[in-house]
């Protein structure tokens, strides 16, 4: 009971964070030149406020905690059967459960900066349709 309450308080502080981090770079075109830093940092945001809207992006945190759990019953099960080898299925189950499911959440959490390709794209397809070059994320 512990441990799940420790995982979905820490998978409810990555949801608030996930995202927040990487921007497009917009090449410095004539109409980046026009509109000005101001401006485009607005439109950025409108895209990307837009992108939220229509769901773009997958959720990262769902994605995490379902693949969090599969890894759990996965370890939990590899551990029954070494446990139950070694004479302490209980504890085997514990072990591998626990370990699995904490390799697979910290991965998760590593990759989870980076958006979503289809959020992405469409930032980036707004961007282009508000007439800005965006080349990439950072």
């Amino acid at each position: 009971m512990r441990t799940t309450s420790i995982c979905l308080l820490f998978l409810a502080t990555l949801q608030l964070t996930a995202c927040g981090a990487k921007r497009p770079v917009l090449y410095p075109n004539e109409h980046l030149q026009q509109v000005g830093k101001a401006k485009s940092n607005q439109d950025i945001d409108d895209c990307i406020k837009l992108a939220n809207e229509y769901q773009a992006g997958g959720s990262k945190t769902k994605e995490i905690a379902k693949d969090t759990g599969k890894a759990g019953i996965v370890g939990a099960a590899t551990g029954a059967v070494i446990g139950a080898l070694t004479g302490n299925l209980g504890r085997g189950t514990a072990i591998g459960g626990a370990g699995a499911a904490t390799a697979t959440m910290g991965s998760g959490i590593m990759r989870s900066d980076e958006p979503d390709p289809v959020f992405k794209q469409f930032v980036d397809q707004c961007l282009r349709e508000k007439g800005f070059q965006p080349l990439g994320w950072r």
